[in-house]
């Protein structure tokens, strides 16, 4: 499939560090990194109790494996993917009733008592969720005067209005003729016709990105429109007529700026779009269907996530494919895997995690002093060597003539495998009998090579590829939240680095150089390192904390003790950390929150790799995980800690609360454990 794209280039090999064997070694026997700094051990009464909550997590653990090896939590998100559900079904003609129902169910039990919808945990309410919502409830039938549709209605229009919506609000409106095309943002489908060296293209955009555009690119050149009878229009949503309506997009105060340059484009193209080149719109059209169909997968699934899923399925819808054609067929068996029945209700994830919370898991389990003598943890390390990507994908442009072998987040996503996830499995393979078995001793290295290979020109890692960093895409009106690019991140960087450091390399190696350079550009005036796929400044803090250490360097130095005070700075009261999801779109929320498991154990470890192991703070912090620990030896967490898109599609990833706080407990009894053997 890819290769009809991406002829193979010649192989790049990336040297595995010449310390690598004694890496192994070195972590059979719980030295996985440089020594702490802080001498012996305080005191530390509770140790038995320590001892007795990470056995029941493990027991936790153990009862919800899969058969098959791995560990999924849900992947909740908030109530528009479900919305958008309800809406493809009703765009595509293929209404399930009784799914309908239950989804119904699921978006009325989830409306706040203002009539709107959050996107995490103690939010107020977002306009965009909340439009898409009262949408899909209307489509499903529900009468506008229905006392819950009424406050929805009135938070909407209170709220700014239609107009006020994201864009990707806007197209779901568009593509039912409920919002108008002046107010969403174009792109020509002619884009797909430009090399990947040109400035616009669509190599430009992220991965996650490119998967959601293309499609698009299909649907805003034939604008396939599905008329809706008047009982489920949106009407009254909309104050004044929407023909009144301002539809401009806002220009940047700087008359010569990169923002005025795509909104005069964005009126140039609508101008072309009313009598386009035949023959080169066919010809994009037919690249656009191709490209599509070549990064659908046997199993259906496009880029693992929602988004891209129901886009595909309505461009091929517009290109003609019938809904009982083999693309669509296949995409909606896809979308089916990722729904949650429960009770009456029914909702669907954006994503699913196995690889993710498999990785953790086993890392923390073998940190734990759990081996691959266990059998229920070789079972996991063998289905991760079974998840690696051995095919080329899109990171292949940016990325010539490297051998594929990394990791997906996802089951099926093997075009788009992630350095984060790739340094998450290595760590975990890590506890696996490498050295004893030359074929996993070999897969093991190609995924380090394909990581190592993914190092960004500035010194970081970004998710996907390498050097997606035009920073111009920005200013785009379709961008919201800077989120159509993928560069190098803090808490990407951070993980590599803790990852290559467990495997023999160090701060003298030319690439972590180039990387602790880059950190100590990224980090905050105020002491911490941002975070672009977990919540917020105390994961990115802790991902870099670790990496530092991870590598040798001197945790002593002034701006790894300026990142410990300001942890410090922001414990609770009550020992534990937490962080709000408003910490992305107002600074006084930086660090602020209720205290949770999870955001607690990723305090605890950066201050272990800090080597703040005599200090009250970290005391304190282990405290609050052994006391709010529930008796089966999971946490109660209600908090989203995790990262879509930063600002507006945040994550609550159902199993953060027990194996983050294990990997945290773990890591402290190891070290009381060494501390004692020293003696």
């Amino acid at each position: 499939m890819m290769d009809r794209i991406f002829p193979h280039l010649r192989l790049r090999r990336y040297s595995i560090p010449r310390n690598f064997n004694k890496a192994l070694e070195n972590f059979k026997s719980g030295q996985i990194s440089p020594p702490l700094v802080g001498g012996s051990h305080p005191s530390f009464p509770r140790q038995r109790e320590l001892e007795q909550a990470i056995v029941r997590t493990v027991s936790y653990l153990r009862d919800i494996q899969d058969g098959a090896g791995y560990w999924v939590g849900e992947l909740e998100s908030n109530v528009s993917i479900t919305a958008e559900y309800l809406m493809l079904f009703h765009y595509l003609d293929c209404v399930d009733e009784e799914k309908e129902k239950a989804m119904v169910n699921y978006l009325l039990r989830e409306q706040l008592e203002n009539g709107a919808w959050s996107i995490f945990y103690g939010h107020l309410g977002d306009l965009s969720t909340t439009v898409e919502a009262y949408f899909a409830l209307k489509l499903a039938g529900l009468s506008p005067e229905d006392s819950r549709m009424r406050k929805a209605r009135e938070f909407i229009l209170s709220n700014g209005g239609m107009l006020g919506c994201r864009a990707m609000t806007r197209i779901c409106l568009g593509l039912f003729g409920e919002f108008d095309w002046r107010g969403i943002p174009i792109m020509p489908v002619e884009l797909m016709l430009m090399p990947p060296f040109f400035l616009f293209n669509i190599y430009n955009f992220s991965s996650w990105a490119r998967a959601i555009v293309v499609p698009l690119l299909v649907l805003f050149s034939l604008r396939p429109i599905k008329e809706l009878p008047p009982e489920k229009r949106l009407d009254e949503l909309y104050p004044i007529p929407k023909e009144e309506l301002d539809y401009s997009f806002e220009r940047s105060e700087k008359w010569i700026s990169w923002r005025n340059f795509f909104v005069y484009t964005d009126k140039v193209l609508r101008f072309v779009e009313k009598s386009p080149v035949k023959f080169t719109r066919s010809l994009a059209l037919k690249k656009a269907e191709q490209w599509i169909l070549d990064h659908q997968l046997e199993t259906g699934d496009c880029a693992g996530i929602f988004p891209a899923m129901a886009n595909t399925l309505m461009a091929l819808h517009a290109l003609g494919y019938s809904l009982h054609s083999k693309p669509i067929q296949k995409g909606l068996e896809a979308l089916e895997r990722f729904e949650i029945r429960e009770g009456d209700t029914l909702r669907i994830q954006a994503c699913v995690s196995p690889v993710w919370d498999t990785a953790w898991t086993a890392y923390a389990l073998s940190t734990a002093g759990y081996t691959a003598k266990e059998d229920f943890l070789a079972k996991a390390l063998d289905w991760l060597f079974e998840q690696q990507v051995d095919v080329e994908g899109d990171w292949i442009i940016r990325n010539p003539g490297v051998v594929p072998g990394g990791w997906a987040f996802e089951f099926h996503n093997d075009l788009a495998p992630d350095t984060d996830d790739t340094a998450v499995v290595l760590m975990a393979l890590l506890g696996d009998d490498l050295e004893s078995n030359p074929q996993k001793l070999e897969e093991f290295k190609r995924g380090l090579n394909w990581l190592l290979s993914m190092q960004n020109d500035d010194g970081g890692w970004g998710a996907f590829e390498r050097n997606n960093n035009q920073f111009i895409y920005n200013e785009h009106p379709f961008s919201e939240s800077d989120n159509l690019l993928d560069p190098s991140t803090s808490d990407v960087t951070g993980r590599v680095l803790e990852a290559v450091g467990q495997m023999g390399m160090n701060k003298r190696h030319p690439m972590v150089r180039k990387a602790l350079q880059f950190l100590r550009k990224e980090q905050e005036a105020f002491g911490a390192w941002y975070g672009r796929w977990g919540v917020n400044y105390i994961y990115g803090t802790w991902s870099v904390l670790a990496g530092l250490r991870s590598v040798g360097e001197d945790m002593s130095q002034s701006y790894v003790q300026k990142a410990v005070s300001w942890l410090k700075s922001i414990q609770n009261d009550d020992g534990g950390w937490g962080e709000s999801c408003l910490s992305y779109v107002d600074p006084d929320w930086i660090g602020k929150g209720n205290s949770c498991a999870s955001q607690t154990a990723w305090a605890v470890m950066a201050l272990l790799a800090a080597g703040e192991v005599k200090s009250d703070s970290l005391q304190k912090g282990v405290d609050f995980l052994l006391r709010t620990q529930q008796k089966d030896g999971s946490w109660q967490e209600n908090e989203f800690t995790g990262t879509g898109f930063p600002e507006f599609f945040l994550i609550k990833y159902h199993m953060y609360s027990i194996y983050f706080p294990l990997l945290a407990l773990a890591r402290y009894r190891r070290y009381l454990f060494f501390t004692q053997e020293e003696k």
